[in-house]
């Protein structure tokens, strides 16, 4: 039995290179296929809030580029890679949801927002869970768009991949990851029988919201991972997958 065909949709950073370490540990072949790059806007987060948000490794970077200070801000991080990452940006961190969702993130401020200011920094594509969930809290709430996150050119080789029959599994990581994926299939007139290929394959994903937007798009979900982190959607997607690896 051949070893599994894992494609990987990361950013083509240290988080792919990761992404592919923790995969061929678990005995499986990754597929590296980037479907998000940053664009960066080069705008700087209001410096005035009461708690400031950061969901992402790129956004705490681009902060610290950009010579941001948080003040007296409280600081939030929608996970603990995102905290690791603030933190190494030279920032402290004040909180981390217990679930690493922007509803878990929600969730641990609703009861202290009431008339607060907020800053949200992010990509072009963020959760609008976020700003709406603060603002029924009763929080002021401004977002900084620190990032665009576009397609590679030349992405797409996994959905050759898929098309042929020759991936066993794929750990969709965003939304966006899912919407990419699919154009790129598209661009290769692939984009059904990519579909059918995902469907013979094991489909991981990250949280419900990628759940929703890959079953919207006629894609199979065999999974959620357990929490919101690489680590966890990649030992699940192949321990789900190592059964039905073809010969």
């Amino acid at each position: 039995m051949r070893d599994l065909s894992v494609a990987v949709f990361r950013p083509d950073d240290e988080r792919l290179a990761d992404a592919v370490e923790l995969l061929e540990s678990l005995g499986a072949t990754p597929v590296p296929d980037p479907m998000l790059s940053v664009e960066a806007t080069d705008a700087t987060p209001r410096e005035d809030a009461d708690y400031a948000v950061l969901t992402s490794k790129t956004g705490a970077e681009l902060v610290a580029d950009s010579g941001w200070e948080p003040g007296s801000a409280t600081v939030c991080a929608i996970g603990p890679k995102t905290a690791d990452a603030v933190r190494r940006a030279g920032y402290a961190v004040d909180v981390v949801p217990e679930e690493y969702t922007s509803s878990g993130l929600v969730d641990a401020l609703a009861d202290e927002l009431d008339g607060a200011r907020v800053e949200v920094a992010r990509s072009d594509h963020g959760s609008p869970v976020l700003l709406s969930g603060f603002e029924a809290a009763g929080a002021y709430v401004h977002e900084t768009v620190l990032y665009r996150l576009v397609r590679p050119a030349g992405s797409g080789e996994s959905t050759e991949r898929a098309a042929a029959g020759e991936l066993d599994a794929a750990c969709f990581t965003s939304s966006l990851t899912v919407e990419h994926f699919l154009e790129a299939a598209a661009d290769r007139g692939l984009y059904e029988e990519a579909i059918a290929g995902l469907e013979a394959a094991t489909v991981g994903v990250i949280g419900e919201p990628t759940r929703e937007t890959a079953l919207e798009r006629g894609i199979d979900v065999d999974l959620v991972a357990s929490e919101a982190t690489f680590d966890a959607l990649a030992h699940e997607t192949v321990e789900a997958a190592a059964p039905i690896s073809r010969d």
